[in-house]
């Protein structure tokens, strides 16, 4: 399995759940933990960043969308334009 810079496979990022904690999105981005917290108190993640109570939350797309990563959907798109399912592709 191939690694990223960032110590997290493709996989490894693509496993996420819909938001992970300070110390994993700074871990997929390269940024140590004391660097992740300086930053999300100063506004400056580079992904957007929940303050639930006394914790920070980031949001896995936008980290995903940060390293261009996209989830792979076997050959399907959704269609937007009925609602949202999901139609095979064509070539």
């Amino acid at each position: 399995m191939a690694r990223r810079a960032s110590g997290m496979s493709r996989a490894d990022l693509l496993a996420l759940p819909a938001s992970v904690d300070l110390v994993t999105a700074g871990r997929a981005l390269g940024i140590g933990k004391t660097k992740a917290h300086q930053m999300a108190r100063a506004g400056e993640f580079p992904a957007r960043v929940l303050r639930l109570g006394g914790q920070y939350r980031v949001v896995t797309a936008d980290l995903w969308a940060l390293l261009g990563i996209t989830p792979d959907d076997g050959g399907k798109r959704r269609d937007v334009t009925t609602g949202g399912g999901v139609t095979p592709t064509r070539d």
